[in-house]
Formats: structure tokens, C-alpha cells, sequence
């Protein structure tokens, strides 16, 4: 259930102040909220979900931001709903598809969250700086968009700055030890997660470049082993608090609570080499530190050729915790031709920091072998939603009748999915 809700603050990079959960005791810190396990409201999405989600939960939007969305800042649920077709509505509205983009088109995303720990934000702002730069006539509408674009990235960067301020972080320079690396990947997922509660807000593929950092720390004795997994430890808690509010309807298919954190472990470069470390032994590690849990969703990308003590320890944890998905590492290498990768959601491969995905919708396919069986018509309402369809009048349903009437039920209906 939803233990506290902030029903007044539109949640932003920098909407809330700096929230602890042991101060004292944090090496990692950062909070969605000023609090821990407090769920913030995100209405650019749409006002109308955030209004069901909070009436849900006992709580009521705070009427300025609920006039606000609904007089003068369109929503993306608006613009989507602007778009729909009425053909696309009468899908919707009677459940022949679901899952579509007025709840979902924010999508899969998985930004390259290493970059602030490598680069600092000072430098990334200046490259984006460039960008602007060189982004000039004609100035056609897919400039002035990517323009526009562009400027936003600059003040999301900017806004990232101030959100590590808030816990006295320096985000401008790039990471200079162990923790800092953790901490800085970990602020530039927070301000994404902050911001967005898209259908999955996946990590990527952070344990192989974290133990970089770690690696160095330890081998010139600033840290122990220790200490190198107590910082991965507290980087998971960190993920597993991470909470977006969602309606009831979204929790009755997607049952506990799920945020689909993804980190993609191990696999392969299309060189041979391994993207295995000892940070990916210590992602693992905390399956047993901190008990099993679905989230962070480990997933190891799978290959024969990893290495022996890997694949073992792999297989124990699995027998231990059931906690690890796996992904054919060497087929979605070898399908899309790219190894730095992660694994968006469930189980999409998707390129780190250069992709998003749209999710797709649903189709009920028993109502649509209804609409076979009563001549396109909702079995409900009556509504024509596949014209010409052939009515089956006989006392019994013959087999190639209904299967022929069934393929043309589902081409117009992946028809509407695709428009939708």
C-alpha cells in the first residue's frame, strides 16, 4: 500500500528538499521525496490519472495544482486523447486493446546514467552547450525542435546540479573515488525517476563501470572489501525505495508495486571480452545482505562463454534467492549489434542512453474471438467494432468458420493497435 503521499508538490528534479532515511549512517543518499517511501504526483502525464490515484489512496489533489493542469497546462493524457480516433476510443473504452499511450507512452527509458559520474555535470552542460552551437539553418521544424529540445536538456543538467546540492554533492565534477562514482550514478537515476514514472525506468548496465572506481580504490588501499560492499548494499537499498503512484487499475495488472529497475549484469563484448567484474559478484552479493526482492530487477546476460565461477555463482543464487532473470546475451548481440546495452522493463533489449521504447498495448483476445463468433459485434453493447464479419447462425460453431472469421477480427484490430 502507499504509506504517505504528497498530494500539493509536483514532483520535479529539484519539487522536494533533501530526504534521509539514517543520516548518520548513509554513504548513498537520496530520496524521491523529502521522506522516505513518499510518493510524489507527476500531472504532466495526465491530470485525470493523478486525480484517480490520490482519490484512491484517501487524498484528494490540492485544487491549484488541479486547476492548474486542467485550465491552462495541457498534459501529455490531453494531447494523446487530442490524437485518438474515434475508432480508437470505442477500442479503448469497451477493453479490446488496453495498455495504450494516453497511460503508457512515456515508455521504456534508460538513460546513460554513468555519464555524470564520469564526465561531471559542468562538462556534459558544455557539450550539450556545443550542441546548441552547431544546431542552426534552415531552421525547419525538426531543428527548432531539436533546438528546443536541446535547451531543455541544458536545464535538466542544470537542475541535477541544484538536486546534489540540496545534499551537499559537488555533481559538477566528475566522481574521484568509489563512492563518489555510486553516489553520482545514483543522483543522475534519481533525477530521472524524479521526473518521470514511464512504464519502466530501467538502470541499464552500471556494476561493470562501477568497478572501475572500486577497483582502484581498493587496489590503492583508500578502501576494503568491506567497504566496497557496503557501498553496492546501500545503493540497492537506495533503488528498492524507489515508488511512483499509480491507480488501481495499474496495480491490478502489474501486481507488487513493480518499478522495473533494471541492471543488466555481465555479458559479453562483441570482442570477446567479458563484462563480468567483482562488482558484479557484489550486485548479486546483496540478494543474500539484504534479503531477495524483486527490485533492483537483476538480470545476468547470459552466455556459455562467461566465466566458470560467474555462471556457478549465478546458478547458487538462483536456487537461493529465485531473484535473477536471464537474457541470451549472444543472440541480442548478435541481432542488434551492439554490446553496451541494457535491458529495458522486462525483457527488451534496448541501447543505453540512445533509445527509448514505446510500450505497447494489449489486446483481449477473447473478446476479439467473441467479435468472430458474434459478426464484429461487442459482445456487451452490441457496438459494430470489425464490419463484415459474417454472422454465424448455426447451432454449432464450425471450426474454420469462426478461425476464418477470427483472422480478420485480429488484422483490423492490429490495424487500430498500430494507429493507437
Amino acid at each position: 500500500g502507499v504509506r504517505s503521499l504528497d498530494n500539493v508538490t509536483v514532483s520535479t528534479i529539484t519539487s522536494h528538499k533533501a530526504g534521509y532515511i539514517d543520516r548518520e549512517n548513509e554513504l548513498i543518499v537520496g530520496l524521491q521525496t523529502d521522506e522516505l517511501l513518499r510518493r510524489a504526483i507527476k500531472p504532466y502525464g495526465g491530470i485525470k490519472v493523478v486525480e484517480k490515484a490520490c482519490h484512491e489512496n484517501g487524498v484528494e489533489v490540492d485544487e491549484k495544482v488541479k486547476d492548474i493542469f486542467t485550465h491552462y497546462r495541457k498534459t501529455h493524457n490531453d494531447g494523446v486523447f487530442d490524437a485518438y480516433t474515434e475508432e480508437i476510443r470505442s477500442f479503448r473504452s469497451l477493453g479490446f486493446l488496453t495498455g495504450l499511450p494516453d497511460n503508457y507512452a512515456r515508455g521504456r527509458i534508460i538513460g546513460d546514467y554513468r555519464r555524470l559520474a564520469l564526465y561531471g555535470i559542468d562538462r556534459l552542460i558544455e557539450a550539450k552547450q556545443e550542441d546548441l552551437h552547431n544546431i542552426t539553418s534552415p531552421m525547419t521544424d525538426a531543428r527548432i525542435r531539436l533546438r528546443e529540445e536541446v535547451a531543455e536538456q541544458i536545464k535538466a543538467l542544470k537542475e541535477i546540479k541544484i538536486l546534489g546540492e540540496y545534499y551537499g554533492l559537488d555533481l559538477g565534477r566528475p566522481a574521484t573515488n568509489a563512492q563518489e562514482a555510486v553516489q553520482w550514478v545514483y543522483m543522475a537515476y534519481l533525477a530521472a525517476v524524479k521526473e518521470q514514472d514511464g512504464a519502466a525506468m530501467s538502470l541499464g548496465n552500471v556494476s561493470s563501470f562501477l568497478d572501475i572506481y572500486i577497483q582502484y580504490d581498493l587496489d590503492h588501499g583508500k578502501i576494503d572489501e568491506s567497504f566496497a560492499q557496503e557501498l553496492v548494499d546501500q545503493f540497492i537499498i537506495k533503488l528498492r525505495m524507489v515508488r511512483h503512484l499509480r491507480m488501481q487499475s495499474y496495480n491490478d495488472i502489474f501486481a507488487g508495486d513493480p518499478t522495473w529497475v533494471t541492471e543488466s549484469i555481465g555479458g559479453r563484448f562483441n570482442d570477446g571480452r567479458t563484462k563480468v567484474t567483482k562488482t558484479s559478484f557484489r550486485f548479486l552479493q546483496t540478494l543474500y545482505n539484504l534479503g531477495p526482492s524483486p527490485e533492483p530487477n537483476m538480470t545476468v546476460l547470459w552466455s556459455p562463454e562467461l566465466p566458470e565461477g560467474f555462471k556457478e555463482f549465478c546458478a547458487q543464487v538462483s536456487i537461493d534467492t529465485s531473484s535473477i532473470q536471464y537474457e541470451n546475451d549472444t543472440l541480442m548481440r548478435e541481432v542488434r549489434n551492439c554490446d553496451d546495452y541494457g535491458i529495458a522493463c522486462c525483457v527488451s533489449y534496448q541501447a543505453i542512453g540512445k533509445q527509448i521504447q514505446f510500450f505497447g498495448a494489449r489486446c483481449n483476445l477473447a473478446k476479439a474471438l467473441l467479435l468472430a463468433i458474434n459478426g464484429g459485434r461487442c459482445e456487451n453493447t452490441g457496438t459494430v467494432m470489425v464490419k463484415d464479419i459474417p454472422v454465424l447462425t448455426g447451432d454449432l460453431l464450425n471450426f474454420e468458420e469462426v478461425w476464418s472469421n477470427y483472422k480478420k477480427v485480429l488484422m483490423q484490430i492490429a490495424r487500430v493497435y498500430n494507429d493507437a
